[in-house]
This record gives structure tokens, sequence and C-alpha cells, in this order.
């Protein structure tokens, strides 16, 4: 069998997520772009070498449908209690002789697939992660060949996978690094390339007026 890395993205219901986001579109888009962003990641990823699968775990009806023909697998799965339960869920799911499971997150709409391949090919089947921007979160974890994933994201999740062993790795790679919970953060990917499913969103969201406060 081929050795390669089995990444899990993991989502919450789109109305739900992404809430640091809101107000970048109108109301009624929020959910549009919170899905754009995850379009844009498994893109990407589905295209990165080293990658032999990619499960999207979502708990939104609306997703499974919108993955058609990218090449990615998903299962719906309500009631899971949090991001962690969800990897644990997915890593369940995928563990397969021969391939790493990894997490990978779902708002990363610049990630060039290149910067995956590298990521991978430095993890070099060891236990790994790569940062966010701030240094303080994650955004791919990837356990060691036939390892449990043992997933600690939330905040201070860098730190907390560091402690599990993990070794920092992709600080070069902008793209991987560049997750968006903010409309700052979406300009940040911008700079580095916005995939085609959050760039139409960026470029409405550039036209639009700017407010102008009138003391």
């Amino acid at each position: 069998m081929e050795r390669g890395v089995d990444l899990i993205v993991p989502i919450k219901n789109l109305d739900r997520a992404k809430s640091r986001l809101r107000g970048a579109v109108p109301a009624h888009q929020h959910s549009d772009l919170v899905l754009a962003l995850l379009l844009d990641t498994v893109t990407a990823a589905v295209r990165a070498g080293g990658v032999r699968r990619v499960l999207v775990v979502c708990e939104d009806e609306r997703i499974p449908p919108a993955l058609a023909g990218i090449g990615v697998e998903s299962v719906y799965e309500r009631g899971l209690p949090g991001l962690n339960a969800a990897l644990r869920f997915g890593a369940q799911h995928l563990r397969a002789e021969g391939s790493a499971v990894g997490a990978l997150l779902a708002d990363l709409p610049a990630l060039r697939p290149a910067d995956l391949s590298a990521a991978i090919e430095e993890a070099a089947g060891r236990r790994t992660y790569c940062a966010d921007r701030n240094g303080m979160g994650t955004t791919l974890l990837l356990a060691a060949f036939g390892e449990p994933l043992h997933p600690r994201f939330g905040p201070g999740s860098a730190d907390a996978h560091a402690a599990t062993g993990a070794m920092r790795i992709g600080g070069s790679l902008a793209s991987l690094s560049c997750d968006v919970d903010t409309e700052e953060d979406l300009a940040v990917a911008a700079q580095i390339g916005l995939g085609r499913f959050a760039l139409a969103f960026h470029q409405e969201m550039v036209r639009r007026p700017q407010r102008v406060d009138v003391g």
C-alpha cells in the first residue's frame, strides 16, 4: 500500500463557524464565506504531494454536496463535542495501514499545494505540527506513522502539541500558517493569493463602499 498522509479537516455548522468574521460580508452570505474557505483549503490539499486521502468531518448537511467533484471524502456526524472529538472520530474512520493521520484546519484559503507537500516532506513520518502566524495556534498536525493523532486544538494549541512531543515544522511556509479568523486575516491571505472560492468574496469586499464615521 502506498505510504501517504490521510488528512482530516473538521468544520462546524456553517452558521456558527467563524464568528469573528461576522460583518465581513452581509449576514446572509456568512455561511457561504465559511464554505468558501473550506473549499479552497481542501482543493489545495488534494493536489499536494504526499496526501493520500482528505476527509471532511462536518455537522452541516450543506457541506457534503458542496464537496462533490473535488476529490475529498466527507462524513456527516452531529453531536461531536468540539474540534478534538471531531478529529478523533475522523482518525478512527481513516485509520489504515501504510499511512499517517493528520489534522488540517478548514480556514486556509491561500494554501498552496507545494507548501503542504513541503511540510509533509519535512515531517518525514514524525509527529509534527505547523503553527499559525502568531505562533500560538496550530494549522496542521501530523501523527507519526502508525501512531494516534492525539489532537490538542484550542487556545495555545501550538504549545500543547509541542508538549505531546510534536516537532514544529513549516516556519517558512506562509500559506500553511495563514488561517483566517478575521477580516484582517483574510486580507493577509489575499496578499499570499486566495483560492478561487474565497477570492470572489474578497473582491466584493474590496469593491464595497467604506463606511466613514462623521463626528
